[in-house]
């Protein structure tokens, strides 16, 4: 089923200002695959006068014919035309296009890697037609690549972009209108099994729910979605082993450079500079406690940023071959008996990631982070999430919680008052207790709450 196109409304409303310039300019697109680069493009471009070309894997005379003929759709009989070499195809474009035209290269380092001198040859375009009208985007899924080639000061293009976009995955707050008539709860399940790429809503979306659409798409040998961390990996890494490693005991539970090191067998400090690597490209997300200074604190925890990739470290890796010997009932009936601790984790996280966004107990907040760590009595606790007001006067302090029952809730209210006495930070006059819950039958009004519907809303 093909997916709405949803949000994109920064981005396309900086596109679109570039688009329109009337001197010409360069844009520069970029972020992991099936975040909706593409589509993206074709949204933009439709109506205007453009060429869209998808570079891929062909030779360099293949590829120049192919985007010759593309060509045709702005200067007529363009492609009826043999180009020896692409000074002479680039040259007619720019000086034959009509002004305000674009020239759209899509996966552009595959174009690159057959042709490695365009992105010099484009830059004397871009330079020597300065002024003329004339739009040059180019786009592509790897990170690496793509910073080598356009954002890296060595590189030809560097310096020339009028807009360098970074496309992410969609934030929660559309799992709803993607997947219609869904409750709350039923979205946070599917935002834990998906996370918020484009693509792989769209294929979900092609099943009558979201177990079956687990089984053929993640946990079928077959599926399209069985293989996808090394297609990322690949994108943006030279050597992938020691990443896929990283990421599968992480996904296992490794939260710390010594436990990982340990199950590695290997030095902790040979596993900086690769979890540096992968937080760069976002695939780590590296928490330190609240109040605490990233620059000089020795305490941190890594977890897989995105939802899918979580999912499929926690459930799929481990169990490869038991999926290729044609377990996957079997399989399955493990997701669904451990789906809910997982999705507990994503929830926590969820919330963080929200309470910038959100008005609790009347006031607004700065972004959220997590605590840990010994207690005024020595003992060790942790709170879900912790954060400051913006006007610096309250402190914000909660759990996360997938359901409450009131019973519940007033157990863990009290428990977390406890834990506020005990937090060994200095607090402002007013802290707020809060519970965050993704389901209720009952009313909680003894304590600030936040729930799922009022999260998956917050954008």
């Amino acid at each position: 089923m093909r997916l709405l196109f949803l949000d994109r409304i920064d981005e396309m409303s900086r596109l679109l200002r570039a688009l329109d310039h009337p001197d010409g300019s360069f844009v520069c697109l970029y972020g992991r695959r099936r975040c909706g680069k593409s589509r993206l493009l074709r949204e933009v471009l439709a109506g205007r006068q453009a060429v869209y070309h998808v570079g891929d894997e062909r030779t360099e005379v293949l590829q120049r014919r192919a985007l010759a003929q593309a060509m045709e759709q702005v200067i007529p009989r363009f492609g009826q035309v043999e180009y020896p070499d692409w000074d002479v195809l680039l040259d007619r474009w720019w000086n034959d296009s009509p002004a305000g035209s674009v020239l759209a290269l899509d996966e552009f380092p595959s174009l690159v890697a057959a042709v490695p001198s365009l992105p010099s040859l484009l830059q004397k375009r871009v330079d020597l037609f300065e002024g003329a009208g004339r739009h040059l985007v180019v786009s592509g899924s790897s990170q690496r690549m793509m910073q080598g080639l356009v954002l890296d000061a060595a590189a030809p293009l560097y310096g020339r972009c009028r807009e360098v976009l970074k496309i992410e995955p969609l934030p929660p707050g559309f799992v709803a209108q993607a997947f219609r008539s869904i409750s709350p709860m039923e979205a946070l399940e599917t935002w834990a099994t998906w996370g918020g790429v484009p693509r792989y809503w769209e294929l979900a979306l092609d099943f009558k729910g979201r177990k079956e659409a687990i089984r053929h798409l993640a946990l079928d040998p077959m599926g399209v979605l069985h293989h996808e961390p090394a297609r990322l990996l690949l994108d943006d890494l030279r050597e992938t082993p020691r990443a896929s490693s990283l990421l599968a005991v992480i996904g296992q539970g490794c939260r710390k450079v010594a436990e990982m090191a340990r199950r590695l067998e290997q030095p902790a400090t040979s596993l900086a500079r690769p979890l540096q690597r992968l937080v760069g490209l976002g695939l780590v997300r590296r928490e330190q406690p609240f109040g605490t200074d990233p620059a000089t604190s020795r305490l941190s925890l890594y977890s897989i940023a995105d939802p899918f990739l979580s999912f499929w470290y926690r459930f799929v890796d481990p169990n490869r071959s038991r999926l290729a010997a044609g377990q996957v009932e079997e399989v399955e009936a493990e997701v669904s008996g451990q789906f809910r601790d997982h999705l507990g984790g994503v929830w926590e996280e969820l919330v963080r990631s929200q309470v910038h966004r959100l008005d609790v107990g009347g006031r607004r907040w700065r972004p959220a982070s997590r605590w840990w760590g010994r207690g005024k009595d020595g003992r060790p606790m942790e709170l879900d999430f912790v954060a400051g007001s913006v006007d610096g006067k309250a402190l914000l302090v909660g759990e996360a919680k997938l359901s409450l029952t009131l019973k519940a809730a007033r157990r863990a209210h009290a428990e977390l008052q406890d834990k506020i006495s005990r937090l060994p930070l200095p607090l402002p006059k007013t802290v707020i207790p809060c519970l965050a819950y993704a389901s209720s039958r009952v009313r909680i009004d003894f304590c600030e709450t936040v729930h799922a519907g009022a999260i998956l809303a917050s954008e």
